[in-house]
């Protein structure tokens, strides 16, 4: 019978491994097989792999067509906020091929993050620097807005084209500042430790870069909009909302609502459960990541729903774009007709 019971402890000791949802006892017992560590599973399997391929493979044509469209209305009207929408767009297209395609794609799905350490270090530099322009150029669009409805006079004197193209440049240029210290970034999905100082520095940086503050400026910027509009509707005729508000307006909403997921399950993997350890938080942030990249795709629904001047400059892509397709269609012995015959007299007519 002793050798019975020592033998059922014997086994009992050896079932009491450590998961991922553990209590107290697991966590002591946890330091005894440091190299099988309890990763949480990715749940989620190929659903994103086919996500992040559709995002891609839609997104990117649409973003291009959306850039044509947008850059011939800023040479022909010169107005610096369709610089902003362009330069907006041209950051979407550089989120979507460095995160979607080189981080999510190329990295996570093909080479399954088997990638040298400076190689995903040196990507983590693009990736953030392009989301820190994506949200900050948006930031350049709410303050020209603003500006352009509060301060109408001051706006028109100082408001140019060159010097939204400045702005623009120092933003991508402090874009790409900010995101060279998150080459010390670490994976959530394979970062085991408790959180150090500097990861907690910079899932922190990357919370108030991308979200907290620039939801901030967008908020008072906004209010101060509406308010103005306001009191225009109290003092005379009800307003009328231009397009370029109503696109600010969108595109502020749009961000807010699809960045929210994201930085709630960061912070929540910082201070309550890790991504590495919980399975559930490890879902979270797989669908959180997907809906935070839908906004890099949606500007082109928001841009034609508005503009009725958009929706003529995209179909005037379409139509140059098909006109050399037709012309080059035609045999070679073939002469095109002119358009408008010069007047001429009739068949059997004599001079």
């Amino acid at each position: 019978m002793l050798l019975a019971a020592e033998e059922t402890a014997a086994q009992l000791r050896v079932t009491l491994l450590p998961t991922p949802n553990s209590s107290g006892l697991s966590r002591e017992l946890e330091g005894h097989w440091p190299e099988s560590p309890a990763a949480s599973p990715c749940v989620a399997g190929v659903i994103p792999v086919i996500y992040y391929s559709i995002l891609l493979g839609l997104g990117l044509p649409v973003n291009l067509l959306t850039t044509v469209a947008l850059a011939r209305l800023a040479a022909r009207t010169r107005k610096p906020s369709y610089y902003y929408l362009l330069a907006l767009t041209a950051s979407d297209i550089v989120t979507q091929v460095v995160i979607v395609f080189v981080g999510f794609l190329l990295q996570g799905a093909v080479l399954a993050r088997e990638v040298p350490q400076a190689v995903v270090r040196t990507a983590n530099i693009l990736e953030f620097a392009a989301n820190h322009a994506s949200v900050w150029i948006a930031v350049l669009l709410t303050v020209d807005r603003h500006r352009a409805l509060c301060h109408p006079l001051r706006h028109r004197a100082t408001s140019s084209p060159g010097r939204a193209r400045r702005a623009v440049a120092a933003v991508l240029g402090a874009s790409l500042l900010t995101g060279i210290p998150f080459y010390w970034w670490l994976d959530v999905w394979r970062d085991a430790d408790p959180p150090s100082t500097l990861d907690e520095v910079l899932k922190w940086a990357h919370c108030l870069i991308v979200y907290f503050i620039p939801c901030g400026v967008f908020l008072v910027a906004n209010l101060a909009i509406v308010h103005r509009l306001q009191q225009r509707g109290r003092s005379g005729p009800r307003p009328q909302v231009g397009k370029s508000t109503a696109i600010l307006l969108g595109v502020t909403t749009l961000f807010a609502l699809l960045w929210a997921p994201r930085i709630f399950v960061m912070l929540y993997h910082l201070y309550v459960a890790p991504v590495y350890r919980d399975w559930r938080v490890h879902l979270a942030l797989d669908v959180a990541n997907m809906v935070a990249m839908l906004n890099t795709a949606v500007n082109f629904g928001l841009y034609c729903l508005v503009s009725k001047t958009f929706r003529a400059a995209v179909r005037e892509v379409f139509q140059d774009t098909h006109l050399p397709c037709t012309l080059g269609s035609r045999s070679v012995g073939t002469v095109a007709e002119p358009m408008l015959k010069p007047p001429g007299l009739p068949k059997g007519a004599g001079l």
